[in-house]
C-alpha cells in the first residue's frame, strides 16, 4: 500500500502538469490508461490469453465505468487545485470504504473502528471548512471523484477475491482505453517528445499504484488495508513543491493530520488484535 502511495502521487503530479500544459483531461486520461495497459504487455506474453479470460465480466463492467468516472474527475480536479489540495480531498476516500466495507461487503467493523472513522471525517471537514470558505468547483470535482473512487475500491476488493490481481487491472485499463479513445480523438493535440515521455511515465506508475493496491486488497480487509493510503500526502506536497512550487495551507495539513492519527489508531489496534487471536489456543 505505501508503494502504491508513492506510484499514485507520481501520477496525480505528471497528470496536473499534462492539463497545465493545456491537454484536454480526454486525452490524459485515454493515454494514462493505453500506456498502463501497454506496460502488462510482458506479462501477458508470458502468461498467454488466460489473462483475457473471465467469468465475472459483469461485475468488471460495473468497476470499468465507475473507475472510468472516477478517473476522469481526479485528473480534471489535478486541472483545477494543487496536487495537495487533491489529494487531501482524497482522503475521504478511505473513510468512505470503510463504511461501505460493512454496509456492503459485510466486514466486520467494531465500535472503536468506528469511532477512529468519525475523527476521520471531522478531518476532513477541518480541510474542507465548510461555511468558513468558498468551495471552488475544483474541490467539488475532487469530492466526487473521492466518492466515485471509494465504490471503485470496494469492487476491487471484489475482484480480488475471485481473480488475479494482475488480470483485473490488464482487462480494466484495456478496456476503459479503448472506450476512452473514441473522446480523446475529438480532442487530440498531438504531443512533443517530452511530453510522450511523461505520459508513458504516468501510465506505467498509474500500472504500478494500482497493481500494488489490489495486491494490498487481496491481502486483507479493505477497511485495515486503507488507512495506510494517508502516507501519499508528503510524497504529493513533496512532488507539487518541486514540480509547481505549491504548498497547502496549515489547516489543510491539521485536517490531515487528525485523519492520519485516527487511521494509525484503527491500524495499529488492528494489528493487536490479530496478533492476540494468533496467540489464542485453539478449540
Amino acid at each position: 500500500m505505501l508503494a502504491s502511495c508513492g506510484f499514485l502521487a507520481g501520477v496525480a503530479a505528471l497528470g496536473r502538469y499534462a492539463g497545465l500544459e493545456g491537454f484536454s483531461v480526454l486525452q490524459i486520461v485515454f493515454l494514462r490508461l493505453l500506456f498502463g495497459a501497454l506496460s502488462l504487455t510482458p506479462a501477458l506474453a508470458v502468461r498467454g490469453v488466460s489473462m483475457l479470460r473471465t467469468t465475472h465480466w459483469r461485475l468488471y463492467a460495473v468497476r470499468i465505468v465507475v473507475g472510468l468516472v472516477g478517473m476522469t474527475t481526479w485528473f480534471a480536479a489535478l486541472k483545477l487545485v494543487t496536487v495537495g489540495e487533491v489529494t487531501s480531498i482524497g482522503f475521504l476516500t478511505p473513510l468512505l470504504v470503510t463504511l461501505g466495507a460493512a454496509l456492503v461487503l459485510r466486514e466486520a467493523v467494531d465500535g472503536p473502528r468506528w469511532g477512529a472513522t468519525l475523527v476521520g471525517f471531522l478531518g476532513a471537514l477541518i480541510i474542507l471548512r465548510p461555511g468558513l470558505q468558498e468551495v471552488s468547483l475544483g474541490t467539488w470535482v475532487a469530492l466526487a471523484s473521492a466518492v466515485l473512487m471509494a465504490t471503485s475500491s470496494l469492487l476491487i476488493k471484489t475482484l480480488a477475491g475471485r481473480d488475479d490481481p494482475d488480470k483485473i487491472v490488464l482487462l480494466s485499463s484495456g478496456v476503459q482505453a479503448a472506450i476512452m479513445a473514441i473522446p480523446a480523438a475529438l480532442v487530440w493535440q498531438w504531443p512533443s517528445a517530452f511530453m510522450w515521455l511523461v505520459f508513458v511515465g504516468m501510465g506505467a506508475m498509474g500500472m504500478l499504484g494500482h497493481i500494488t493496491l489490489t495486491r494490498a486488497f487481496r491481502a486483507t480487509d479493505a477497511s485495515v488495508v486503507m488507512p495506510a493510503e494517508f502516507a501519499r500526502l508528503p510524497f504529493a506536497v513533496a512532488l507539487g513543491y518541486a514540480l509547481f512550487g505549491e504548498l497547502i495551507d496549515l489547516w489543510t495539513w491539521v485536517g490531515a493530520g487528525v485523519i492520519f492519527a485516527a487511521s494509525i489508531y484503527a491500524a495499529r489496534r488492528e494489528r493487536r488484535l490479530a496478533r492476540a487471536m494468533a496467540r489464542a489456543p485453539m478449540p
